[in-house]
């Protein structure tokens, strides 16, 4: 490992500590890398409005950072464990091309802030290709809602058959879902758009930090304003952003059993995309809905991260090195739960359902409801309706496509609003 930040005259490294306090950060600094130079790129700058930097310098800076992006990148540069995280080789490769240059680039810095801003990037990224996808998939949709929402479909309350529904019901009831999910996403994103770079360890520094042009440099909304809350706001900003993203994966874990099922031999309603299945090892017969299965499980690794972060955060104000663990949390969080999500538009885009499987399950008991609320609809108390169409005698096969009709109650089949929905998209930040 190259010589460490904080190493002074006197003080002996053990090996073991170093690789426990060390842990996978230098791992995990691959994901922040990018931004930390980015962060670093406008600190520079910052740095010479306050005459800390001369013009020269700072150009040697901006150029070293660049060349390092474009190297680490094109994997010509790598972040291993000759180095403590992934601040220090940024530091270390500036101090090896530029001299003292590179040694001042620190200056009124911490690696709290540091890793703080790289951090508050790397959740912006990751929220606005969250609420990308979630637009995407609400548009998918509320386009197929509004192709297929006379085809009907079984509908079930605790797994058993309960009334007529639609496909038009089924899809609207995901663009609604993904229309919240997306406005969540970017509520979080403006919430957490708040620049802590220049608040050092947590408490400032005697000199006139450039705040205000790091702030507008790295294109944030606002700036961080106390430097204590900005060390309070960790782990706060990444559970609110992950949240954000359970939010989306809540719904993606029940769509997602939905055509489990569906897809079943049992109920045979859906065929999906071949490439979303797999076969078995042992059994030539099978085609496996694996895709689905792991979308399905990809929630709990985000609520994990989530519960993970809340017991990091038992702690008073300022910095404490348990937050060190946040950064795995987060990462895991978003690989796993944005490569579902970002899987899901093309999978319903090229769903194929099988319309005739869905009306062969329509049996008469499905149109009771319809029965009990027609016969209070010609004055007769729904306590006594209810109990007429209780009667398996008065069951009789129905028209599907008239019950659907006749639900006009807003929201249900025969009054889908898609407008509305059209309208709520349509209001989403880009």
């Amino acid at each position: 490992m190259s010589d460490l930040l904080w190493q002074k005259p006197g003080v002996k490294v053990d090996a073991r500590i170093q690789k426990f306090l060390a842990g996978e950060d230098v791992i995990l600094d691959r994901e922040f890398f990018v931004f930390d130079i980015e962060a670093s790129r406008a600190h520079a700058q910052g740095l010479q409005q306050i005459g800390i930097l001369g013009a020269d310098e700072l150009a040697g800076l901006e150029r070293e950072l660049s060349l390092l992006a474009d190297d680490f990148n094109a994997g010509r540069f790598v972040l291993d464990d000759q180095y403590e995280d992934g601040h220090s080789a940024i530091e270390a490769r500036l101090v090896e091309r530029l001299g003292d240059a590179g040694k001042k680039i620190h200056t009124g810095r911490s690696r709290n802030d540091q890793i703080l801003v790289a951090t508050r990037l790397w959740l912006k990224d990751r929220l606005s290709r969250l609420l990308a996808t979630c637009r995407e998939s609400a548009q998918v949709a509320l386009a197929r809602a509004e192709a297929e929402q006379a085809v009907p479909l079984p509908g079930y309350t605790h797994l058993q058959r309960a009334v007529v529904s639609s496909l038009g019901m089924w899809w609207a009831a995901w663009a609604e879902g993904f229309i919240d999910d997306a406005q969540r996403a970017a509520d979080t994103l403006a919430w957490v758009d708040a620049n802590p770079l220049g608040s050092a360890a947590g408490y400032g520094v005697n000199l006139p930090l450039a705040r205000d042009h790091t702030t507008q440099a790295l294109g944030f909304g606002r700036m961080q304003v106390s430097a204590a809350y900005a060390q309070l706001s960790r782990g706060k900003f990444e559970m609110a952003a992950i949240e954000a993203l359970t939010s989306a994966l809540l719904d993606l874990r029940r769509l997602a059993w939905d055509l489990s099922l569906f897809t079943s031999a049992e109920f045979g309603f859906v065929a999906l995309p071949s490439q979303y299945t797999t076969g078995s090892s042992i059994m030539p017969n099978k085609r496996n809905p694996d895709v689905i299965e792991l979308m399905r499980a990809s929630y709990s690794a985000a609520a994990a991260a989530r519960t993970e972060i809340e017991q990091l955060l038992s702690l008073p104000s300022g910095y404490h090195r348990d937050l060190q663990f946040s950064k795995g949390a987060i990462f895991h969080a978003f690989g796993r739960g944005l490569d579902a999500l970002e899987l899901l538009p093309d999978l319903l885009r090229n769903l194929e359902w099988k319309t005739d499987r869905m009306r062969e399950a329509l049996d008469p008991s499905m149109y009771a409801t319809d029965l009990a609320v027609d016969m209070a609809r010609e004055g007769l108390p729904f306590r006594e309706a209810y109990r007429l169409a209780a009667d398996p005698a008065r069951w009789a096969e129905g028209d599907p496509d008239a019950s659907l009709r006749a639900r006009v109650s807003p929201g249900a089949s025969g009054e889908l609003r898609l407008d509305a929905l059209k309208e709520r998209l349509a209001r989403l930040p880009e």
